[in-house]
């Protein structure tokens, strides 16, 4: 963040990789639907882990890095809009519905939906413009899974 900030001061910017934005604004917001409850489970986090190494195609180490890097950038960040915005941009409806998928794989990592993560996944759903139908065919897909997995 500093080297961004005399970048900007001294004329220079650097322009950041367009996939790791968005790799990056999709965990953000993963992790902010796992830390949802102010509880960062282990489970919760080895599902965003597992959602971004199949999500972008990662090895572990290179996921771990990713979840790192979100969490100092989540950590500075005072709305999720900005993050929205990059995967709206960036991502087709379908590729947004898996996200939304990914969402819901966190919310059910510890097996049970509680009040404010179904709040913060209607949130999402609006920053991310996708239709209720499409928020909802991503949660039955998810409880399907959880069913028979």
């Amino acid at each position: 963040m500093l080297k961004k900030l005399v970048d900007l001061l001294h004329g220079t910017t650097v322009k950041e990789d367009p996939i790791r934005l968005v790799q990056r604004a999709a965990c953000v917001l993963l992790l902010e639907m796992a830390d949802a409850d102010n509880l960062l489970l282990e489970n919760e986090l080895a599902e965003v882990r597992r959602a971004v190494m199949k999500r972008f195609g990662l090895d572990a180490e290179t996921a771990r890095d990713l979840i790192e890097e979100s969490e100092a950038v989540r950590s500075e960040s005072y709305d999720l809009w900005q993050f929205a915005r990059t995967i709206n941009e960036s991502l087709s409806v379908d590729e947004k519905t898996g996200l939304m998928e990914d969402i819901w794989r966190v919310i059910y990592a510890d097996g049970r939906l509680q009040d404010h993560e179904d709040h913060l996944a209607h949130k999402l759903m609006d920053l991310l413009r996708l239709n209720h139908p499409q928020f909802i065919a991503a949660k039955l897909k998810v409880l399907a899974e959880t069913r028979t997995g």
